[in-house]
């Protein structure tokens, strides 16, 4: 499924870029989401799903296809598997932005498949979950991220508890070295809570249905035991 989303943030362009593109650094603001290692340009991490008192866990990893610093345009290819063997998802996110008087207009498409217990969601429930979740991120970086001074490019550097790990080679040629990171663990997004309404219209259906299966189940025991 396709879905689009588009924001905001009062922070020029140049400044803007540079902090969208730090995976690490705006890490902590993607809800469900933990930054585990970093090994080239290659992120992996999990992502927590929660649908009723169903949990997921995507463990997965998400590298860039293309990052044009003059256009201003980002692809990202992000896939991940349910720990427990139960679905997988994907997706390319292409991410523009756009000069808006003093601050920044983003646009953000993104290519999203999935399996599995999550697949249970339509099209236009996914849309309003990926905008409401948008929202929680726009807030969380204008708010910890975007706050303070002005930001310039730099070298990237190891967040408090990064801990790399030691670099080998048997033929002498030099190896990527991964970066382990010690970010918190994150809350599961709550896709029911996220989705409200229309997942409950949806829900209520199947959980009467289950309801009526398991009296009719218990009922024929009864019988079966008289």
């Amino acid at each position: 499924m396709e879905l689009t989303n588009e924001f905001r943030v009062e922070r020029p362009v140049d400044e803007t870029w540079i902090v969208l593109t730090d995976v690490e650094r705006i890490a902590p603001a993607l809800p469900g989401a933990q930054l585990q290692e970093i090994e080239g340009d290659e992120y992996r991490g999990i992502v927590k799903v929660k649908v009723g008192p169903i949990t997921a866990q995507y463990k997965g990893k998400a590298t860039f296809v293309e990052k044009d610093d003059v256009n201003h345009k980002a692809v990202l290819k992000a896939e991940g598997r349910d720990t427990k063997g139960q679905g997988n998802a994907s997706a390319m996110i292409t991410a523009t932005l756009e000069p808006d008087g003093a601050g920044t207009n983003v646009k953000v498409h993104t290519d999203l498949t999935v399996t599995g217990k999550v697949a249970q969601f339509g099209r236009g429930i996914m849309a309003d979950v990926s905008t409401k979740l948008l929202n929680q991120f726009v807030e969380q970086l204008e708010t910890t991220i975007l706050t303070g001074q002005p930001v310039h490019a730099t070298e990237p550097v190891a967040h408090p508890g990064a801990e790399p790990a030691a670099a080998a080679s048997a033929d002498g040629e030099p190896t990527p070295i991964i970066r382990r990171l010690d970010h918190p663990e994150p809350e599961p997004v709550d896709l029911v809570g996220h989705a409200g309404a229309p997942v409950a219209k949806r829900l209520v259906p199947v959980l009467v249905g289950g309801l009526l299966l398991f009296l009719f189940i218990r009922r024929l025991r009864h019988r079966h035991r008289d």
